[in-house]
């Protein structure tokens, strides 16, 4: 049977086509709605939104860091100095996962850590699309291998930077300071927009003082960058104003020979010059290498800087507080000149010890026979004790108090440093009001010695000095010399602070009291003859030593029995020439023993040096 054949139906088939391209094309009409109204909601209604996101896609604003001002010393010497070096950054913005970036990059170069523990403390700090340093000095090596795999890590890239870098480490340490990476307390101080590209600032010594000169001033430029955020190109620039360099009355040469004499010992040196108040050397001993702390010292060497028994960390200097010891009898006979309480011929005699009225305690000399009859001229040549134990009784604490803080003692000098104590100069008033208890008149004699309440530091101590080796005439001491001006131009002196005293003891008594303590250093009896010989001038100076603990009454004070570091301390203040003097100078060497013995040889290689490199100035 043959199949029976399907006619068309045209008609339906049209109806069905028809019928589907009106839904398709009211499909595509909504679509096309959908579209244009998606258009007008982007390019009208949200236009100022997307533009300004589409702009900040295309277009950044990076800061540009100002170069750190130098430092030099008073001969052009660098003292510090920028070096360029590479650094691993990273902005946190145009990272997806910053931790799984981290450890990748620790798999193409070293990253311990500390490294890690930095950064994440930065990250912390800092907004999150500036760039972070994850690794600072990167080597060649380093540096070729980020090279080659520069596309597996968005937002990081390889900048060079300028590293400031001290060339002689230890020995500028406790004056220059360094620089170190701001913390959360300095970022609530300083101006952020202009710290915006700066990762480190000042921390300590001249460094700290001197920040907002040396630091200088923010630039900015816009550049352009694709969608993984390389830099295309730069389209404007505002360049950064670099910070003034500094050039100051430190000699590095005089700074060296005083770090060499005083090498082996625990101590403090200063120098100044008392025409003018310039810190020549200062110096304290032992030291550290700032350099480290500048990227970022590894946690281990900071704990063992920390713990170090010797404290190199610690600046003697401005920070050690010590008893003057006998170094303040010229300034207490001078007191007693002055008053009237002493003569220039009047005399006392010393059996060895001193003892007040209806008192059986005795005050000792540190000669155990006495000195015998002791005028005031033999009282500081021989250091007698028994002499200003009388004398200072004589003129009572407050007297004695008022009259030595016209030579700067009891508060502090005004350098141009941080973190500089007062020391303390007692008195009746100071202790009711430290203490709340009275004053006994037995702590009135060992204060006349420099014992007792009494601390002075190693720069109140030089400063002393150089007022009394100018006859009076009062600088406060200083650190910067001059400032730059910018290339081509000559550095701005530093303003000079200084004060008439000369008012504070008669010509006769200056003159009395330098010729004195020149015989401490070259009569047969002074006790720092030994430093005396073969001199084409002559040095006026002051041994001093100054008790760590006491001793009971029926005890001696014998060195070799007592611990290294229970001895006493060892001072001397000397200046030179004494008739024109260009060098004020104190040294405290702590548990060095004897003044004579062991500062005043210190003193005379830093003058001896001083003197030969300056013969006419």
């Amino acid at each position: 049977m043959a199949p029976r054949l399907r006619i068309k139906d045209h008609i339906r088939e049209s109806r069905t086509f028809n019928e589907r391209a009106a839904i398709a094309l009211a499909v595509v009409v909504v679509l096309i709605f959908i579209i244009l109204a998606r258009l007008v909601y982007l390019q009208i209604i949200s236009h100022d939104h997307y533009t300004t996101l589409a702009e900040d896609n295309r277009v950044n604003i990076v800061p540009i860091p100002p170069t750190r001002g130098l430092i030099y010393d008073r001969n052009g010497t660098i003292l510090a100095q920028n070096l360029p070096a590479f650094s691993l950054e990273l902005v946190p913005e145009r990272i997806t996962d910053v931790e799984a970036t981290v450890q990748a990059l620790s798999e193409i170069i070293e990253i311990t850590e500390d490294h890690r523990k930095r950064f994440k403390k930065q990250l912390r700090q800092k907004s999150a699309f500036r760039s972070i340093p994850l690794r600072t000095h990167l080597n060649d090596v380093e540096v070729a291998r980020f090279a080659a795999n520069r596309h597996r890590f968005p937002g990081v890239e390889i900048e060079a930077r300028l590293v400031r870098d001290y060339p002689y480490g230890h020995l500028t340490a406790h004056v220059i300071g360094y620089v170190g990476r701001i913390n959360i307390n300095e970022l609530k101080r300083i101006d952020t927009s202009n710290y915006s590209a700066t990762h480190h600032i000042g921390k300590l010594g001249v460094e700290k003082f001197y920040e907002d000169l040396l630091h200088g001033t923010v630039g900015f430029k816009s550049i352009e960058t694709n969608v993984v955020g390389r830099t295309i190109r730069t389209l404007e620039q505002t360049p950064p104003l670099p910070g003034h360099d500094l050039h100051l009355t430190l000699d590095i040469e005089l700074q060296k020979a005083a770090s060499d004499a005083l090498k082996e010992y625990r101590g403090a040196l200063v120098a100044i010059d008392p025409r003018n108040g310039e810190v020549l050397a200062m110096v304290s001993t032992p030291s550290y290498d700032p350099n480290p702390f500048v990227v970022g010292i590894d946690s281990k060497s900071y704990r063992a800087l920390q713990n170090d028994i010797d404290k190199p960390l610690f600046n003697r200097t401005l920070k050690g507080q010590y008893p003057p010891g006998s170094t303040i009898k010229p300034l207490v006979g001078l007191a007693g000149l002055e008053s009237g309480k002493a003569t220039l011929h009047d005399s006392t005699f010393c059996p060895g010890w001193f003892s007040l009225k209806g008192d059986d305690h005795k005050y000792r000399d540190w000669k155990k026979t006495g000195h015998g009859v002791t005028s005031l001229e033999k009282a500081i040549v021989e250091s007698c004790d028994v002499y200003f134990y009388n004398l200072s009784l004589q003129l009572g604490i407050d007297a004695m108090s008022d009259y030595l803080s016209h030579f700067g003692l009891g508060k502090k000098t005004g350098i141009d440093l941080p973190g500089e104590l007062s020391g303390i100069l007692p008195s009746s008033h100071w202790k009711r009001q430290k203490k709340g208890l009275p004053w006994y008149t037995g702590e009135t004699l060992i204060s006349g010695i420099g014992q007792g309440y009494n601390l002075t530091t190693p720069l109140q101590l030089a400063s002393a000095t150089a007022t009394l080796a100018s006859r009076g005439l009062h600088s406060t001491p200083r650190i910067v010399k001059a400032f730059g001006a910018g290339a081509g131009s000559e550095p701005m002196p530093a303003a000079l602070d200084q004060h008439d005293r000369h008012n504070i003891a008669s010509d006769e008594h200056w003159e009395y009291m330098v010729t004195t303590m020149v015989k401490v250093v070259h009569s047969i009896r002074g006790t720092a003859r030994s430093i005396g010989h073969d001199i084409p001038f002559k040095i006026a100076g002051k041994t001093g030593t100054a008790q760590v603990f006491g001793i009971k009454q029926d005890e001696q004070y014998v060195e070799e029995d007592i611990a290294e570091r229970l001895r006493d301390h060892a001072l001397f203040i000397a200046f030179a020439p004494a008739d024109k003097p260009k060098i004020a100078i104190a040294v405290i060497v702590e548990n060095g023993g004897s003044g004579g013995a062991t500062a005043a040889p210190i003193a005379r290689k830093v003058i001896d040096h001083y003197m030969a490199s300056k013969p006419s100035s």
